[in-house]
């Protein structure tokens, strides 16, 4: 019988694991049931064995996932709230959480906050897990003694950027799907298919029109040269990413999606709900609007959205209303947006009155997301039909030309 290694909860919660010999998964489970556990994972010592070699490659470049902070923070706020000391909950969590290079990052601030160190400053130790906006609203806690109340509102904070991004990815799951495989059969057909039809062109000498001979050229240079071809695709795609990462590429990326349909209105909608959303979060646990908006700035995913805050900021730095300041950039912000700012602003409830606009600009985003599959299907049908309809042309055309001097 094979050996297990397996991940169960117990009765009060607390996340164990160990190995144990069963038949089959179902029997583990059964096994572990009678000592009061239940079973989370189960892997077989040879799937492990897999697992452990890529393991800590993979984690090198994944330290933490959105999922795994949500998970963390979630859990570090019920335990604040149960009087659970920082470092024995940083010890919990970190036997709790899957990624190693995570568990290691939390056992390492486990050990800072013991010898003296705040939690807000460890974390701060590693910005590629903890944003500023984390340990910002963190420190915010542990200076006001409201840590419970912000780990509650950064769980917000992260369970709706989850929300978002999942349904946007979500929605584009589809598309990209299709595309993918209309690429790669006209790819095999231009290197199968294709060749053999100008071998048979050749034979017959038929004369080609000027789309056949574009599409034969292609299929031919395809078939012959595809060592060269796809490399080359290759580093053209990794230079294009690595223009979009630069100052200039990342602006001309950044304007193209906000002018293009369809992709324009959901980046529009997902910034503003984010900009509202992590706005409200900071302003609401006590960290000064200057600071917010800059720390904001850094979060927001477009480019223009960013200089939007970072030039509030500085004004508002210097005496002006948020409001005024971000009516500036009508093209960015609807007028809705800096009216209720201006509200917000006179009765003095931001922060509360931003998180309605999230709200609404995160329910925005949902119904965009349901209806775009619905939108980019007949498109996409348009497009495959387009496609197919040029090569079905560009070959049968010769063959036509070819029956007609024929008769």
């Amino acid at each position: 019988m094979p050996a297990y290694f397996y991940t169960a909860i117990t009765a009060t919660g607390e996340k164990v694991s160990g190995s144990e010999v069963a038949q089959d998964e179902r029997t583990l489970a059964n096994i572990l049931r009678e000592k009061g556990y239940l079973l989370t994972t189960a892997t077989t010592e040879q799937a492990k064995k897999k697992v452990l070699s890529f393991g800590p490659f993979l984690d090198r470049f994944h330290p933490a996932s959105l999922t795994d902070k949500l998970l963390f923070t979630r859990n570090l706020q019920v335990m604040v709230a149960a009087g659970v000391p920082l470092p024995k909950a940083l010890d919990i969590l970190s036997a709790q959480t899957e990624s190693k290079s995570f568990r290691k990052v939390l056992l390492e601030i486990k050990k800072e906050v013991v010898e003296g160190q705040s939690l807000s400053d460890s974390m701060g130790n590693y910005p590629a897990i903890f944003s500023e906006l984390f340990t910002n609203m963190i420190k915010v806690g542990e200076e006001s003694g409201t840590l419970e109340q912000v780990l509650q509102q950064l769980t917000l904070q992260l369970e709706r950027s989850h929300e978002l991004r999942s349904k946007v990815l979500g929605a584009l799951m589809y598309p990209s799907v299709v595309i993918a495989a209309m690429l790669g059969v006209g790819t095999l057909m231009l290197i199968v298919v294709i060749p053999q039809l100008a071998a048979t062109f050749r034979e017959l000498e038929v004369p080609l029109p000027l789309t056949t001979s574009i599409v034969i050229g292609l299929g031919t240079f395809l078939s012959k040269f595809w060592y060269i071809a796809f490399p080359a695709l290759f580093g053209f795609l990794v230079l294009a990413f690595r223009l979009t990462k630069t100052k200039v590429g990342k602006r001309a990326f950044d304007a193209f999606i906000l002018k293009a349909p369809l992709f324009g209105g959901i980046t529009q909608k997902m910034n503003a709900a984010l900009m509202t959303r992590t706005l409200s979060s900071l302003i609401t646990s006590g960290v000064p609007i200057v600071r917010s908006l800059e720390i904001t700035s850094k979060v927001l995913g477009n480019i223009y959205f960013q200089d939007s805050l970072e030039v509030s900021a500085q004004r508002v730095g210097k005496g002006e209303k948020l409001s005024a300041a971000l009516k500036s950039y009508g093209h960015l912000y609807p007028v809705v947006v800096v009216q209720m700012v201006e509200v917000g602003e006179e009765t003095g409830e931001t922060g509360n009155i931003l998180a309605k606009l999230a709200e609404f600009y995160e329910e925005g985003v949902t119904q965009v997301t349901k209806n775009l599959t619905s939108i980019i299907e007949p498109i996409l049908m348009l497009i495959i039909g387009a496609t197919v309809g040029f090569f079905a042309i560009s070959m049968i055309q010769p063959m036509y030309g070819m029956l007609s001097a024929i008769k």
